[in-house]
């Protein structure tokens, strides 16, 4: 039909109007109760409610629709899901979308294989209402050398088997709670009470995570334990003033170690360098020595050999050299008293040395200037005398 057509409208009919708003939703309505119950009014003029055949077919398939539909889930990165069957296991699904039976034939239970959680050995946080503090039940605890001490652990875990965590073990965190108890009192209970308070905490922890792990590894709970901590060792209140004194009394002993070797290792070094030194230089002297003797007895063997050649030519040689040697030694002037000649005495250089010899010893004392003066005249009187 033409809009344009003057003889007809597009609405139907000459001269009709479109239909009013109230007119269209009233005409849905009656349809919609068509389909669900009886339009007929009953002989009281209301309108009958009972759902018609037709509609309780629709009824019911959108129903089983939407139960079908409630069956899709989302299985976060971190988590992994669990499908029950009437309870029973049936499947284990990862990340990404999934569909299961829906309830009540299949349930889905989402574990968070991903979450570090925290067990507290010894002490509690306080949390939201709960107070926190001290669990001496569980952190009083005897050694080796039956001493109390009171420790306090933090064990870290995660779940690494889903089907073992839900079925296996009622409980699996008191579980753990009650394995790391006794893997932490069988460590300390081998362990001396100055080994776990000082050097031995990275010990124990790490033997304390093996035990535990090799127990419930047995139990197969499906956890397994990251890390343990030692939060805090301390002896007992009690007794807490008197091991302080025995921590200060250690402290010193260490201390005077410590300086001991200190002093030991700036002595020792200086008198191995003396040792050295003395060997060395007592290596020398042999050296020395022999070599002189050596050479001493070659020179003596030399000269048995030229005395048995000529003795006494050998003989006054030596008494020459020998002379000749002493005498060089000595201020004294020999002067045959036979002999017509005259003596010759150097006095510019005897004067010479006397200036030298006093500017050497300028500001000595006038008693030594002295007695430097005489010893020189004596030398010109025992001259002149000779």
């Amino acid at each position: 039909m033409a809009w344009n057509d003057n003889n007809k409208n597009p609405w139907g009919g000459n001269g009709q109007t479109p239909p009013e708003l109230d007119d269209v939703i009233k005409d849905f309505k009656d349809k919609f109760s068509g389909i669900i119950g009886g339009g007929k009014p009953n002989e009281k003029g209301v309108q009958s409610i009972t759902p018609s055949t037709g509609g309780m077919k629709y009824i019911f398939l959108v129903g089983i629709l939407l139960w079908v539909l409630s069956g899709i889930y989302i299985i976060d990165p971190a988590e992994k899901g669990v499908v029950l069957r009437f309870g029973a296991f049936q499947e284990e699904t990862s990340q990404g979308p999934h569909w299961h039976l829906p309830y009540p034939i299949e349930t889905l239970s989402r574990i968070n294989v991903e979450q570090i959680r925290t067990a507290q050995i010894g002490y509690r946080d306080a949390v939201s209402n709960r107070r926190g503090g001290n669990v001496s039940s569980e952190s009083l605890m005897l050694t080796k050398d039956e001493n109390m001490i009171d420790a306090k652990f933090a064990v870290q875990y995660k779940i690494n088997d889903v089907q073992a965590y839900l079925f296996n073990v009622d409980n699996p965190n008191l579980t753990l709670r009650h394995v790391v108890e006794s893997a932490i009192r069988q460590v300390v209970g081998k362990n001396t009470m100055d080994y776990i308070l000082t050097e031995g905490r990275v010990d124990i922890a790490d033997s304390i995570k093996e035990k535990s792990q090799e127990l419930l590894d047995i139990y197969q709970a499906g956890l397994i334990i990251t890390t343990v901590n030692m939060q805090d060792a301390q002896p007992p209140e009690q007794v807490q003033a008197a091991f302080s004194d025995a921590v200060k009394a250690r402290e010193d002993k260490q201390r005077l170690i410590n300086e001991a070797q200190t002093y030991a290792n700036d002595i020792l070094p200086k008198s191995r360098g003396k040792a050295a030194r003395l060997l060395e230089e007592a290596k020398a002297y042999k050296s020395k020595v022999v070599s002189k003797s050596e050479g001493e007895a070659s020179r003596f063997g030399q000269i048995l050999a030229e005395y048995a050649k000529a003795p006494e030519v050998t003989r006054e040689r030596l008494y020459r050299e020998t002379m000749e040697s002493v005498l060089a030694n000595t201020s004294k002037v020999v002067v045959d008293s036979k002999a017509n000649s005259m003596m010759y005495l150097p006095l510019d250089k005897l004067i010479n040395s006397n200036n030298n010899t006093r500017v050497t010893i300028q500001g000595a004392q006038p008693q030594q200037v002295r007695s430097k003066g005489d010893s020189i005249r004596n030398v010109f009187r025992n001259r002149e005398v000779r």
